[in-house]
Parts: C-alpha cells; sequence; structure tokens
C-alpha cells in the first residue's frame, strides 16, 4: 500500500477526518467507544491503564462494545488508536507494546522519542504506526524511520505543545512526505478541521472540547473550568513538566500560586510524569493543576460526545459553503 493510500483500509467507516486526541487522565474507556461509535478515531495512551494487565482489560472491553455496536447498527465504527510512549523512562513500553500486539490495533500513535524499535512488530500486527513530532527535524527522522503517518504538533495544542506555526510546519513537512498527516493544536470546531484539510492535512486531533465531554475521564471541576474560560486563560510553561506545555491560568491560581512567577522545573522526569500513582502521592493541590489549548475558546458548555460531534459535523458541512474559490 501506498503512503497516500494508507488510510484507505478505514476512511468509509470516519464521519468526519477526525481523531479524539489521546489525553493523560482524561482518555477512557467510555470515551473511546462513545467517539468510536460516532465515526471518529478514539484514541488513549496507554499508560491511563495502572498496569499492562489493566490495558488488556480496556482494549478487551473497548472491542467488545464496538462489536456489539456494529452487531446491532450495521455499521462499523472508527478505529481504535492507542498512544504508545516510546521514551527509554516509560518501564512499562515493552509490556504495553505486547499487550498492543495480541490485540493486533488498526493504528498506533507513538510519542516522545523515535517509532524506530517499535515499527516492525506494530506493522508486523497490522497496525498503521503515526509519530507524534514538533519539529521539522524530528518530522524527517521518523520518516527516515519509516513512520506511516506523522501527527504534527503545532502552537495551541493543549498539554504537552510545539511551538511551530501549522501553517507552516504542514507545508514543511508536505514538501519531503506525502503520507498521512494529523494537525494537532487549535483543532476547535468544524470550520478548523476543514482548513486543516486545505492546509494539507488528512486527519486532525480535537482534545480540549473532548476533556469537556460527560464521557472523559476528567474531573467535573476540571469541565466547568473549560466552559468558563477562553484562549487568553492559557499559560505556556515548563513549570509543571519540563517541557513547553499549555496549562489553564485559572487552576494555577486555584492551586494558590502566582501564573505569572512560576519556577523552572529542572531535569525532565517522563516516568514519573506518565505513572499514575506518583501523581497521585504530588501534593493535592498540584493534582488539580489542569491542562488545556487554544481551542477551549470553543468550549461553550459540557456536552455528550454524540452532540459534540454531530455539532462539529454540521460546522464542518457549513464551512465547505463559504468556500468562494474553490
Amino acid at each position: 500500500m501506498q503512503p497516500a493510500d494508507a488510510l484507505a483500509r478505514f476512511r468509509d467507516r470516519l464521519s468526519l477526518p477526525l481523531i479524539a486526541a489521546p489525553m493523560f487522565l482524561v482518555s477512557g474507556v467510555e470515551l473511546v467507544v462513545a467517539a468510536c461509535r460516532n465515526g471518529v478515531i478514539g484514541s488513549f495512551p496507554t499508560v491511563n491503564c495502572r498496569s499492562p494487565e489493566q490495558l488488556d482489560q480496556w482494549l478487551t472491553d473497548i472491542d467488545d462494545r464496538l462489536k456489539e455496536y456494529s452487531d446491532a447498527s450495521g455499521k462499523r465504527a472508527a478505529p481504535v488508536c492507542a498512544n504508545l510512549i516510546v521514551h527509554r523512562s516509560n518501564a512499562r513500553l515493552q509490556r504495553d507494546l505486547q499487550v498492543l500486539l495480541r490485540h493486533r490495533p488498526e493504528m498506533v500513535i507513538t510519542s516522545v522519542g523515535s517509532p524506530a524499535p517499535v515499527l516492525k512488530p506494530l506493522r508486523d500486527a497490522g497496525a498503521l504506526v503515526f509519530a507524534d513530532v514538533a519539529s521539522i527535524r524530528h518530522a524527517e527522522r521518523a520518516v527516515a524511520a519509516g513512520a506511516d503517518g506523522l501527527v504534527l504538533l503545532t502552537a495551541g495544542a493543549g498539554g504537552q505543545t510545539g511551538w511551530l506555526n501549522p501553517f507552516v510546519f504542514v507545508r514543511a513537512v508536505r514538501a519531503f512526505f506525502d503520507g498521512p498527516l494529523v494537525l494537532a493544536g487549535g483543532i476547535a470546531d468544524g470550520h478548523a478541521l476543514r482548513a486543516a484539510e486545505a492546509l494539507g492535512c488528512d486527519l486532525a486531533y480535537m482534545g480540549t472540547k473532548f476533556i469537556a465531554t460527560r464521557e472523559s475521564m476528567a474531573d467535573a471541576r476540571y469541565k466547568e473550568m473549560l466552559a468558563a474560560s477562553n484562549a487568553d486563560d492559557i499559560l505556556l510553561t515548563k513549570a509543571f513538566t519540563g517541557l513547553l506545555t499549555n496549562m489553564l491560568r485559572p487552576s494555577i491560581e486555584a492551586a494558590g500560586l502566582d501564573p505569572d512567577d512560576l519556577p523552572e522545573r529542572g531535569a525532565i522526569d517522563i516516568a514519573n510524569d506518565i505513572d499514575i500513582g506518583a501523581r497521585e502521592n504530588r501534593p493535592k493541590r498540584w493534582k488539580d493543576i489542569w491542562s488545556a489549548g487554544h481551542s477551549v475558546s470553543g468550549v461553550t458548555g459540557i456536552l455528550t460526545v454524540d452532540e459534540m460531534v454531530a455539532r462539529t459535523a454540521a460546522e464542518y458541512r457549513d464551512a465547505a459553503t463559504r468556500l468562494r474559490f474553490s
């Protein structure tokens, strides 16, 4: 299969060219199943599970529920996509990989490192392997390693973010890569999704808006804060992870910290940052500091995934009518 045709195997199962972004401590079974039922690729970080054994349970539950949906509706659900942290500090990498190989996912996104070590086994299991990249240099490396597709992390993405303007980033990568591209950052509605396609992307992430759905695992106060915030409430800082991260100012203030006078964190400690147990042992005030992207301006209320996807689809159709020079 040629790179440009890589998505053909499941394109007809998508209602929108959209991925419900994999979000730490937010994306769970309910959100993934609801997204896939609505024709949106449902993704989640494997580290949202406390152990490889729980990961196996999640994948089994998701598969069973989507099979029930397909049997009842006669429609095939959108693919499930696992997000695998490939950084060397992820002690669970090999065990999580083995679980994925048993479940044979259609799509896997690798983050925080080269996809090279996991490419062959995942490909042999039938998965498309996408690499999450935040710079042109890293995109070139991922392509050289053989990634099937790229997730371009651009300025404005929630949580760990990129710094490049999406217009520049997408066009620069399109100059040397003709495979599937996913735009991550700033997708607040169906109009932005249509714009991502016009720019040269095949799919886009939507993250922040899915946090505020009823099916997400996010704290109710987190969802309410998203609905009350806009892009001016987003702060870009290295204070919490050691990496550039977009955070909600109101949550920082509620924790008794000054958003304009935060200490710079030292060495990056990905192993602890992605370990649920380690995070639960932090002081309580740090647990309620939440991330969001610039697309928070598009969060106007707490919706079900059904409602949110239907609204996005209507916006996507409306955007097509506004293209005067097509």
